[in-house]
């Protein structure tokens, strides 16, 4: 591998994963289970070689993928397209068939570009070869996709396909709920269901006012109550 290629091996292996992002900090529906035993059926290399999650953006795909790299026994990856679809796709991919797993979300952020799909074709067949497992996340079922390369999108169904709910706002209550509690910090139905009628549609904007409100509630000593929430995200 020359220089150039481990340096971009190395910024991909340097991408963070989020703290928060686990499946015990995930509120698990019905519909999703499914899902979730399959994602941690793969992590024990029981389970599928390939998997693919489609779903509307904010409904938890990017969550689940780097849960999933966090719950693998050996070594994963987690590669959001969308960071890097600019850069050399088989800089990007080469050799990456050696970890045990690779979660590539944004999918569809590469999807229509030829260079991205013959580099990501030769990674599924070079991945199936060696016992990588992959999981895809993109906005679109793999027919939905804007794919180009038949023998591509072919192989995108390889394994099972699996669609994330769209978040609506009862969905949004109980998992900002759930998030503070797991928090310790105690969130009245009253108090959820005013910042869910003003806080952003987006789920991860919604969870960033539940840090602002966590951090004043430790540094002030206070319960989150209404006039609390008004005061701290200036409502």
């Amino acid at each position: 591998m020359t220089a150039g290629k481990r340096e971009q091996h190395q910024l991909i292996l340097a991408v963070n994963l989020r703290d928060d992002a686990t499946f015990a900090n995930y509120l698990v529906p019905p519909p999703v289970k499914p899902l979730i035993d399959s994602l941690r059926a793969q992590s024990l290399d029981s389970g599928e070689a390939q998997l693919y999650v489609w779903g509307s953006s904010g409904s938890g795909k990017s969550h689940l993928l780097q849960a999933s790299c966090q719950d693998a026994e050996g070594e994963a990856l987690y590669l959001p397209l969308a960071e890097f679809a600019e850069a050399d796709p088989v800089d990007i991919l080469q050799g990456m068939e050696s970890l045990q797993r690779i979660c590539l979300d944004d999918l569809q952020a590469v999807a229509g570009d030829d260079a991205w799909e013959l580099a990501l074709f030769n990674l599924v067949n070079r991945a199936r070869e060696s016992g990588c497992r992959l999981v895809f996340a993109a906005t679109a079922a793999p027919r939905a996709l804007p794919v180009t390369l038949p023998d591509l999108q072919s192989r995108l169904g390889w394994g099972a396909v699996f669609q994330l709910p769209r978040l609506e706002d009862a969905d949004k209550l109980a998992i900002l709920q759930f998030r503070a509690a797991r928090r310790g910090l105690a969130m009245p139905d009253g108090v959820a269901r005013y910042i869910i009628s003003r806080a952003p549609r987006q789920m991860a904007e919604l969870l960033a006012l539940l840090d602002r409100l966590d951090q004043a509630s430790l540094a002030q000593k206070r319960a989150v109550s209404r006039p609390f929430v008004k005061e701290v995200l200036g409502w």
